[in-house]
């Protein structure tokens, strides 16, 4: 008889995984005050944005307020930036995912610059944004993220930003 215990369902692992980045979303206020919400397929994250009438800066265009373009762009970096170093630790089995809850989540990167190359008006419609991590060390990372709303390809705005990582401790420390 075999010493390896049996594996978990998918779906008790997807369930896990998703609890985990709801958790990592749930404790952040202004995430929800602007209607982002997080489509998680593996690894890879997108982000939402949804419309309302709150988010538009121009309304004779009208168009998105480039402050809600930023912060919806700063917030996908720094949660993709946050998720790869979650799902790397739950992968490697130094993370139980359970453990992660607002009041024991990991502290967040913060923000050492951001650029953003505004390329056209948002549009008032939902828009969606990827962020890819160039590098990640201990110390500092980097990251490039894009913004769309109706096609992929034309994007409306993307940053690529500089963070200062936090020290690798046990979420259930960093309170």
């Amino acid at each position: 008889m075999s010493g390896r215990s049996k594996p978990e369902p998918v779906q008790v692992v997807k369930e896990r995984r998703d609890a985990a980045l709801a958790a990592l979303v749930s404790g952040v206020p202004y995430i929800r005050f602007l209607g982002i919400s997080l489509d998680r397929r593996g690894d890879e994250l997108t982000a939402i944005l949804s419309f309302d009438d709150k988010l538009i800066g121009n309304p004779t265009l009208p168009a998105l307020h480039g402050g809600v373009t930023a912060a919806f762009l700063e917030v996908t970096a720094i949660i993709e930036l946050s998720w790869s170093l979650v799902w790397e630790r739950m992968e490697s089995g130094q993370l139980d995912p359970r453990s992660l809850d607002p009041a024991h989540l990991p502290r967040l990167p913060k923000t050492i610059d951001f650029t953003i190359d505004y390329l056209r008006s948002g549009l008032p419609r939902d828009a969606y944004a990827r962020a890819r991590v160039n590098r990640s060390g201990r110390r500092y990372a980097s990251v490039h993220v894009e913004a769309w709303q109706d096609n992929r390809a034309r994007l409306f705005a993307q940053a690529t930003g500089h963070f200062l990582m936090p020290e690798r401790t046990d979420p259930g420390k960093d309170g």
